[in-house]
């Protein structure tokens, strides 16, 4: 893989983490899901994301040949239980997992201030606090992108986000994630999100 392709395959895994767990999934996605333009690895990368991969292709073969409005209101029935409640199992946001910071308290203003150095703030359409999975996410695209575009200082950046915020909680929640639903589609996501977060920081570490 040379760095163009090995660029494009970590924006399409931020890409992919993002569209999956930041609300209800699109009609796009979806359908793109089910009609294998997702691209994935055609060899192994490390066993997180590999078993995400693996859970992936159980959700296309399942759903095939099923109507993506039927797949896309079961997804959005079981979002809303695991992620939005009444008492949701799951909490997609940093400050519920750190022990050190209060949930949805001061620890945000340490994750924003993350941003703030780097020069970035969240879009408008993130509908969560900063502290949400799929804000730090979006975060992590806007460093690699800049990577991509030859910025180096943003490995440095990345580094910092990694070891003070992205690595502290990620695993837990994808466990969590497992715990709480069966659906191939939220399972495979949880474990793409450890695998991607383990991946940027095994390269991250030879950059910095």
């Amino acid at each position: 893989m040379d760095e163009t392709q090995l660029y494009d395959a970590r924006i399409e895994l931020a890409d992919y983490a993002i569209d999956t767990f930041w609300d209800t999934p699109r009609e796009a996605f979806v359908s793109n899901l089910l009609e294998g333009e997702i691209r994935m690895p055609g060899e192994e990368v490390n066993p997180a994301l590999d078993e995400g991969f693996a859970q992936l292709e159980r959700f296309v073969d399942a759903n095939e040949g099923r109507a993506v409005d039927e797949v896309r209101e079961e997804l959005t029935t079981e979002y809303t239980r695991v992620f939005v409640g009444p008492r949701p199992p799951v909490l997609a946001h940093e400050t519920y997992y750190r022990e050190d910071a209060d949930f949805l308290g001061e620890g945000l203003a340490e994750v924003t201030a993350s941003y703030s150095a780097a020069g970035w703030s969240p879009p408008e359409e993130y509908p969560e606090e900063d502290d949400h999975l799929a804000v730090e996410l979006a975060f992590l695209r806007y460093l690699v992108d800049r990577q991509r575009r030859g910025d180096e200082e943003t490995f440095g950046f990345e580094r910092v986000f990694l070891d003070e915020h992205l690595l502290h909680w990620v695993e837990a929640f994808a466990e969590d994630v497992l715990a709480a639903t069966d659906e191939p589609f939220y399972r495979a996501g949880a474990k793409v999100v450890e695998g991607f977060v383990a991946f940027e920081d095994e390269l991250v570490a030879q950059m910095v």
